[in-house]
């Protein structure tokens, strides 16, 4: 049995693979409609969340399987203290495969290991956000061909970005990525995803705070938004939610293929008025989610067994 609770649990061909089957799925949808019947996916979200609980319970029901859960702590018995443990030990007797959603750094790989079931990390507080990687991953790919030999801008709340620290762990395992850090002072990436992930890869970085200095040497620019939860002061929110925004003035500085990606929601960190623009991605990108959800599923349901190799 297989988890996804870092990105890394996967190798890099195994990756390959599951969004190689994202794109089967996507050209013939029909070929997939039935191969979940009588599964039923347990959607456990301790924290907020609508495009990623809804892409999961989305993907689930186009398999043909079913969906059940809880949307918040307080619809559940973690209400009443019962730990992620016991939680999951029960859940394992009503569903076939559990996404979890976790406020604290690590729930999901606590539940993994008392599950009698395939446990996805659906993002655990500031830590990681693997089906959003590969949810980026295969947006880049679809827009670029590839994903080896990309200049990436990774741009607002470096700090906190679950979503950034998950895919510059995954894209470092490519050849010929450039990495450009663009944050003020207060929300760099953190030192560790320097120097235990980027540096040792060898993959040229620079860290930058003008995103105008940088936008015509990008191939993708990833915008993040200045997460709110996540501040113990809302001084320094206040101060720092407005430190970058996408305009079309600023738009135009970009290479004309270039892609604008977002994990979302977004709030003001990307004008309305750049929608329009055949460079923006970040709705196709939250589209691509649903796709590569479902290869996940049939991969670690054991529906395709090509593409996930067996763990030890």
């Amino acid at each position: 049995m297989r988890h996804l609770i870092d990105p890394l649990d996967f190798s890099r061909e195994e990756t390959d693979r599951l969004l190689g089957l994202a794109e089967e799925i996507i050209a013939r949808p029909a070929d997939y409609a039935h191969l979940c019947d009588g599964r039923i996916l347990a959607t456990l979200f301790y924290e907020p969340s609508t495009r990623t609980r809804l892409s999961f319970e989305s993907a689930m029901m186009r398999l043909g399987g079913k969906v059940l859960g809880f949307a918040s702590a307080d619809n559940s018995s973690a209400a009443k203290g019962e730990s992620v443990a016991d939680t999951i030990r029960m859940i394992s007797g009503y569903a076939d495969i559990a996404a979890m959603r976790h406020f604290k750094e690590g729930a999901p790989f606590v539940a993994s290991r008392y599950s009698q079931i395939p446990v996805i990390n659906a993002g655990d507080g500031g830590h990681q956000h693997p089906t959003q990687t590969l949810t980026d991953m295969l947006t880049i790919r679809r827009s670029r061909g590839e994903i080896s030999g990309v200049t990436i801008g990774l741009c607002g709340d470096l700090k906190f970005g679950r979503t950034v620290h998950s895919l510059v762990k995954s894209l470092v395992r490519y050849e010929n990525v450039r990495f450009v850090l663009i944050s003020p002072e207060e929300l760099r990436v953190p030192g560790y995803i320097l120097k235990e992930v980027i540096e040792p890869s060898g993959h040229p970085y620079e860290e930058v705070r003008d995103m105008e200095d940088v936008m015509g040497s990008l191939d993708i620019l990833y915008m993040t938004r200045v997460q709110r939860e996540r501040f113990f002061n809302e001084e320094d929110y206040v101060r720092l939610k407005d430190s970058y925004i996408l305009t079309p003035e600023k738009l135009a500085l970009g290479k004309k293929d270039m892609a604008v990606l977002h994990p979302l929601p977004r709030v003001n960190e990307i004008a309305q008025e750049v929608d329009s623009d055949p460079r923006a991605m970040y709705f196709t990108q939250a589209r691509n989610g649903v796709f590569v959800r479902m290869a996940l599923i049939l991969s670690l349901l054991g529906l395709a067994e090509n593409i996930l190799e067996k763990g030890e």
